[in-house]
C-alpha cells in the first residue's frame, strides 16, 4: 500500500510537471557553452571495450558520423528541417548523432543504408515480451493500474517504468523472477539487451513515450506497443527517426527550464548527454532539490554537468558548428 501510495504521487507530480509553464522563463539562469570538466570524464567500459571489439577508436567512429555529416548535404537538411520544426538549434541533434555513432556504434557510410535496415526490420512480427510474457499482458498487471488515468504516451511510459523498477526489477513476483535491468533492456529489445537501433540510436521505449508528441508536431503515426515492426520502422528510417532524436531534445530543454530552472538550449553537451543518459525530468528535480539545499546554506546553485558523451560534443562544437 506504501508503494502504490508513493506511486500515485509520483504519476500525479509526473502530469503537474508534464503540463507545467515556467512562471517566469526569463528568470531562468542560463547554461554557457562548453564543457564544466577541464578533462573528459571517464567512459564506461563496455563502451570502450565494444570499440576494442570492432578493432577501432573513438577517434575513427566520430571521423566517420562527421564525414557523414559532412558528406551528406540531404542528411544535413532533413537535421535543419527537423530542428525548425521543434524549435531547437541543429546542433542539438547533429550532437546527440555524433556521441551515439561515437560511442555506441559505428556510423554507415551512406544515408540510404539506413534506409535499406528500415526496410528489414519492417518485414515479419517483432513481438516485445519476456520469458514468454507480451508486454501487453505484463501492463495489465494490477500493479500498472496507477498509470492508467495517466493522459500523455511519455506519462503513461515513464509510470509504467517506474513501476518496473519499484516492483518487478530484480524481484520475484509470484512464481517469475525478473532480470535486475532497465525495463526498456528486458521487455523492448527482442534481438539482445542493450541493442539501439538507426540513426539516433533509439531503444523502442523512447519512442513509445515521445509517440504523441512526434504525432502532433510531425503527424507521424502513433506507435504501439502491439506493433513492434512499426516501432521499429520509425526508429531505422531517418525520415521519422529524426523527429523522435529531436522531440527527446526538445523534452530534455523544456522539463530543465520547467524543473530545474536552466536553459540548455546553448549547450549541445548537456542535451546530448541527456539525450544519453536518458530519464531528464528526474534529473531535473534532482538538480534542483541540491540547487535548494545549496541556497539554504547561501551557495550559488550547481550548473547540468556533462558525461564523458556530452564533453565530447562541446569539444569538437566548433567541427559540427562549421556543418550547419
Amino acid at each position: 500500500m506504501v508503494r502504490r501510495h508513493l506511486i500515485n504521487m509520483f504519476c500525479a507530480s509526473m502530469c503537474l510537471v508534464l503540463l507545467a509553464v515556467p512562471a517566469a522563463s526569463a528568470s531562468l539562469i542560463a547554461v554557457p557553452e562548453g564543457n564544466r570538466n577541464a578533462e573528459q570524464p571517464s567512459v564506461p567500459g563496455a563502451s570502450v571495450k565494444r570499440t576494442r571489439q570492432t578493432k577501432s577508436s573513438f577517434d575513427r567512429k566520430y571521423e566517420k558520423i562527421h564525414a557523414l555529416l559532412k558528406r551528406d548535404t540531404k542528411l544535413r537538411a532533413k537535421i535543419t528541417e527537423v530542428a525548425d520544426v521543434y524549435d531547437i538549434d541543429p546542433l542539438h541533434i547533429a550532437g546527440a548523432l555524433v556521441g551515439e555513432h561515437t560511442y555506441n556504434v559505428d556510423a554507415y557510410d551512406r544515408l540510404q543504408s539506413y534506409y535499406i535496415k528500415a526496410l528489414a526490420y519492417a518485414t515479419g512480427g517483432i513481438d516485445f515480451d519476456y520469458d514468454g510474457e507480451d508486454v501487453d499482458d505484463f501492463i495489465q498487471r494490477s500493479e500498472f493500474d496507477e498509470c492508467m488515468t495517466l493522459a500523455g504516451s511519455f506519462a503513461l511510459w515513464t509510470c509504467r517504468e517506474m513501476v518496473w523498477n519499484k516492483t518487478f526489477r530484480g524481484r520475484q513476483v509470484g512464481d517469475k523472477t525478473y532480470p535486475d535491468d532497465r525495463f526498456s533492456a528486458v521487455f523492448f529489445q527482442p534481438f539482445y539487451a542493450g541493442q539501439t537501433f538507426g540513426l539516433g540510436q533509439l531503444n523502442p521505449l523512447t519512442a513509445l513515450k515521445h509517440t504523441d508528441e512526434v504525432n502532433r508536431i510531425s503527424g507521424h503515426r502513433k506507435l504501439s506497443h502491439r506493433k513492434g515492426e512499426e516501432v521499429y520502422k520509425a526508429i531505422m528510417n531517418p525520415d521519422i527517426t529524426l523527429a523522435y532524436v529531436a522531440a527527446a531534445l526538445r523534452h530534455s530543454i523544456d522539463v530543465y527550464g520547467e524543473i530545474a530552472g536552466f536553459d540548455i538550449s546553448s549547450n549541445p553537451g548537456i542535451t546530448a548527454t541527456l539525450y544519453n543518459v536518458g530519464n531528464p525530468d528526474l534529473r531535473a528535480r534532482t538538480l534542483a532539490n541540491t540547487n535548494r539545499q545549496r541556497e539554504a546554506k547561501g551557495l550559488k546553485p550547481q550548473l547540468p554537468q556533462e558525461n564523458y558523451y556530452g564533453w565530447l560534443v562541446n569539444d569538437k562544437i566548433d567541427d559540427l558548428r562549421a556543418l550547419f
